[in-house]
């Protein structure tokens, strides 16, 4: 965990990423050459399982941060892919209070925590063991999504767990929890989404946002969000290759 990345976040650092949902090893190894500061690696929807995530981290090396969302609040998926050598967790569907401390405790060892203990990737195949594990709860990043109605009902509580490094928020998941699919610019919405926002600059807890284009982050991150993600491998590779054949014709 050369790059640091936990350190960064906690620094309200402004990290800019994109999302990875290709299986494809070389996607993301070209992605770390380009000077991101951090790839979300998407193991929530799309075709990527633990197998590809770990082919992904070891193309990557320490390039730059690697932080996997994992597909639900579970403990078994948080302790795979640390122990691949993730750089922290997204977890999705964090609602309350005893999601976040779940997540927490699941991505620490003890005594902050109750991670499973193995020899992996992370571990260096355990010739790093003794090391991995005593840095492992300073560097591992935990990062909670709230969108659902009920995160931000709850989110002054779950801002002040102990061990949530950021939070990232899900516009569209949100906007379909309150009945209003599609609908992120209803004003609802916004009133939630400004509340999530403002609640986390009020506990000094790094906020995360994904947005399909630099535009779309743009007043964001001047709105103080830290935790950029802009766009998606796919639609990075369709668009470049969309005006290529455009200048061609």
């Amino acid at each position: 965990m050369a790059n640091n990345f936990r350190s960064r976040l906690s620094q309200h650092e402004l990290l800019l990423g994109t999302m990875v949902t290709l299986t494809t090893p070389a996607t993301s190894e070209i992605l770390a050459e380009l000077g991101f500061d951090w790839l979300f690696i998407d193991g929530e929807h799309g075709p990527l399982e633990t197998g590809d995530v770990g082919a992904i981290l070891q193309a990557v090396g320490h390039r730059l941060g690697c932080v996997v969302r994992v597909p639900a609040v579970e403990e078994v998926p948080i302790k795979k892919v640390l122990d691949l050598g993730a750089d922290g967790v997204i977890v999705p569907m964090v609602n309350t209070v005893e999601d976040a401390k779940n997540v927490v405790s699941w991505s620490r060892y003890a005594p902050m925590g109750s991670r499973g203990v193995g020899l992996a990737r992370a571990h260096g195949y355990g010739l790093k063991f003794a090391d991995y594990v005593e840095n492992a709860n300073d560097q591992i990043a935990v990062i909670v999504q709230a969108e659902h109605y009920q995160a931000v009902e709850n989110i002054e509580a779950i801002v002040n767990v102990e061990g949530i490094d950021a939070v990232q928020l899900g516009p569209y998941d949100l906007a379909a929890s309150m009945g209003k699919m599609g609908q992120v610019d209803d004003p609802e919405v916004v009133e939630a989404i400004n509340h999530v926002i403002q609640t986390c600059q009020n506990a000094k807890v790094p906020i995360g946002w994904f947005g399909v284009t630099g535009e779309a982050v743009q007043p964001y991150i001047e709105r103080g969000c830290t935790l950029i993600t802009a766009s998606v491998d796919t639609l990075v590779f369709a668009g470049a290759a969309k005006d290529l054949l455009a200048s061609l014709r």
